[in-house]
Parts: structure tokens; C-alpha cells; sequence
């Protein structure tokens, strides 16, 4: 009995072990189902969204070498052709890096014996015409301005105007066979988006940085009187002021300006001004000579929440702390004391949107301020003024914000 038991035991493990054969042979996928059954059986008790294994991972982009090349050849030096001694430090090449941050003692002079005495900073060709923009501190002062491609071409150039209010200056050289640099489309920039500055930075030569834009519309910075810059990580120094910030196509965005810091170098915030902006300025520096704003006359405030609770008003629009005797806003009848709420349907929430909105009005057209008077709202017909120009005490004068 024992032996008859133990022989179909022995022929049953034979069995079942030739059947797992055939099974791994001809029919693995049959153990694979099985293997499936038991990973849904370690399935999350909550139902999560995860992406698919690859679909999460972008391919960054490892270099912004056509960028770049399509930009640089526009990015020209911008220098002073005044003969003298050098400057003591590279640091003081730039004017708007001397007005924020002082003159530095010590460093090292590292110019080659054919460079002009002061490198004053950079530009950007934008017309084949000749047209450069630039910022207006760059060339404010100079006696005689010269440009250096990077092509290794050099000439003189000429003031065509300046915009000091917005920091921009457009000058004009007479060459043949000039690159252009392409304008984007600053609505279309993102927090994050990829850029690139390009300058030429303690005049040591053209170079490119690369960062991300850092934010849009920045404005309270008490640079310019008209402020809408694009912030920037990528680092930009003493020199690159005027300079092109591009994105990574290679298109023009911005005209770089100014730096946030307090060791001379750069910290990773760096403003500029947007291309929107400064074809504007461009187009009517070219045309006119000047930049025609709009102006009403007043001096305003921005609303305090103490002034919000007293007014009974959200914490939006700006108080007219002041009226000029005889301008737009005192013949349409504006007091002191009203609180502006919107001009032609666009609403006003601080100062610096007031300043904006009333700049984009030509002079001589009619406008509808609705305003906030002893708690009763009322329409009044401002004719808009030609904005006078800021008087001429160096860049950045901090009276221009609060009189518009």
C-alpha cells in the first residue's frame, strides 16, 4: 500500500513539474498575468494620479548656443570718446552702478591699450537704419560717444534723444550691412522662462548670462518715473546696463537697467525694461524728437488702509493729495481729497497705475475720471495735458513719481 501511495505521489511531481516546463517554454506571459494579479492585489488604498514612467521628465535644453548667435552680433559696446585717465576701478565704468552704489576703491584695470579711456556700457541695434537703443544714463554726459560691434567695426554715434523718465536713449550710427536684432513679444513672457543677457560687463568683452525671468511688472522701485520692468536672475553687472535681455529663441525682451545689490556684483536681481516699452520710446523719439505723455496735474497717493477705513473704500485707487493751480485736473474741477477710481474705464489701484494710464492719453483728448467725493461717486471730463519735462537733476530724481 505504502509503495502503491508513493509511486503516485512520484508520478504526480512528475506530472506537475513537466507541465511548468511547457509552461515556461511556450507560455511565459501566462506567469506574467499572474505576477499583474498580484500587484493589484498592492494596489494605494487612495487613487492617485501619477504620470507615465518618461512622460514627466522634459528634455531640458542643453545649450542656448543658436540663441545666443543669433543675438550677439546686435549687442553692441557703447563708450565714451573722451582721450584721459583711466578710471581707477572697472566699478565706476558704469554711471547708474556710481549713482546707486558709490565708487569702490582698489581692482585692477584690465584694458587693452587701443580701448577709449571709459567704458560706458551697451546697446542694441534694432534698425537697419542705424537706430540703437540704449539707457539714458549710459551716454548722459558724454562728450562724444562711440560704438564698437561685435564684428570688431567701430564709429561714432549721435544722440537722437533721450527718455529720462523711462531711462532710455536712441542713437544713431551711419553703417552698411548692420545685424538687427529681432523684438519678442513681452506679453508672451512667463515667470520662468528661460533668458539671457547679453552686455559687455566691466568692459571685459561681450558676454552672455543665463537665468530665468524672476517676475513681470515690477514697479515701487524708485528707479525710473514710468517702472514695468522684468526681473531677472541672470547675472548682470556693471557694464551690461543697456544691453539686450533675449529669450531663448534669441529675441530681444527686454533692455537690461539696473541690479539690486550692495556688493557691487550681481545677487540674482536685475531689472529691465520690457521691449514693449522701449519700442514706444523708439518710435517717438524717432519720429518726434521726444516722448509726449499725458498729464493732469495732480499729486497723488496711494490709498492707505487708515485712508480706506476713514473713505469707507476698498483698499484700491489713489487719493489727489494735491492739485496743480490752472492744470487739466483743477479746470475739469478735481480736488484735493477726491479719490481717482478709473480713467476711461481702466481702474486705478495705485500711483504708479494712475501715472501709466494717464502718460498713454495723447494730449488734447478728453478723458472720464470717475472718482470718490465725500462718499458720493461722479464723473468729471479731464482734457489731458502734455506732461512737462522732468527737470534735470541725473537719473533717478524721486520727485517725478509723486506729481502726475
Amino acid at each position: 500500500m505504502l509503495r502503491r501511495f508513493w509511486l503516485f505521489f512520484a508520478q504526480a511531481v512528475t506530472v506537475l513539474l513537466a507541465l511548468i516546463f511547457i509552461v515556461v517554454t511556450l507560455k511565459p506571459q501566462w506567469l506574467q498575468r499572474q505576477g499583474q494579479f498580484g500587484k493589484q492585489l498592492a494596489s494605494p488604498i487612495v487613487a492617485l494620479r501619477q504620470v507615465a514612467p518618461g512622460a514627466g521628465s522634459a528634455t531640458p535644453a542643453t545649450s542656448y548656443a543658436e540663441a545666443a548667435q543669433k543675438a550677439m552680433p546686435a549687442v553692441v559696446n557703447v563708450f565714451s570718446g573722451k582721450g584721459g585717465s583711466l578710471p581707477p576701478n572697472p566699478q565706476a565704468n558704469d554711471p547708474l552702478f556710481r549713482y546707486f552704489f558709490g565708487n569702490p576703491k582698489g581692482g585692477k584695470q584690465q584694458q587693452q591699450q587701443d580701448e577709449p579711456a571709459t567704458n560706458l556700457g551697451s546697446g542694441v541695434i534694432v534698425s537697419s537704419e542705424g537706430y540703437i537703443l540704449t539707457n539714458q544714463h549710459v551716454v548722459d554726459g558724454a562728450d562724444q560717444i562711440e560704438i564698437a560691434l561685435a564684428d570688431g567695426r567701430r564709429t561714432t554715434a549721435k544722440v537722437v534723444g533721450v527718455d529720462p523718465e523711462t531711462d532710455l536713449a536712441v542713437l544713431k550710427i551711419n553703417m552698411t550691412s548692420l545685424p538687427i536684432i529681432t523684438l519678442g513679444r513681452t506679453e508672451e513672457a512667463r515667470v520662468g522662462d528661460v533668458v539671457l543677457a547679453i552686455g559687455n560687463p566691466f568692459g571685459v568683452g561681450q558676454t552672455v548670462t543665463m537665468g530665468i525671468i524672476s517676475a513681470l511688472g515690477r514697479n515701487h522701485l524708485g528707479i525710473n518715473t514710468f517702472e514695468n520692468f522684468i526681473q531677472t536672475d541672470a547675472p548682470i553687472n556693471p557694464g551690461n546696463s543697456g544691453g539686450a535681455l533675449v529669450d531663448a529663441q534669441g529675441n530681444l525682451l527686454g533692455i537690461n537697467t539696473a541690479i539690486y545689490s550692495r556688493s557691487g556684483g550681481s545677487l540674482g536681481i536685475g531689472f529691465a525694461i520690457p521691449v514693449s516699452t522701449a519700442k514706444s520710446v523708439l518710435e517717438s523719439i524717432i519720429t518726434t524728437g521726444t516722448v509726449t505723455r499725458g498729464w493732469i496735474g495732480v499729486e497723488p497717493q496711494d490709498v492707505t488702509p487708515a485712508i480706506a477705513e476713514s473713505f469707507g473704500l476698498e483698499q484700491k485707487g489713489t487719493i489727489v493729495a494735491g492739485v496743480l493751480q490752472g492744470g487739466p485736473a483743477d479746470k475739469a474741477g478735481i480736488k484735493p481729497g477726491d479719490v481717482l477710481l478709473d480713467v476711461n474705464g481702466q481702474e486705478i489701484t495705485d500711483t504708479t497705475r494712475l501715472l501709466n494710464v494717464i502718460a498713454q492719453i495723447k494730449p488734447g483728448s478728453d478723458a472720464k475720471v470717475r472718482l470718490m467725493r465725500k462718499s458720493k461717486q461722479m464723473e468729471l471730463d479731464v482734457m489731458i495735458g502734455k506732461r512737462p519735462p522732468p527737470p534735470k537733476q541725473g537719473n533717478g530724481d524721486e520727485g517725478q513719481q509723486q506729481d502726475e
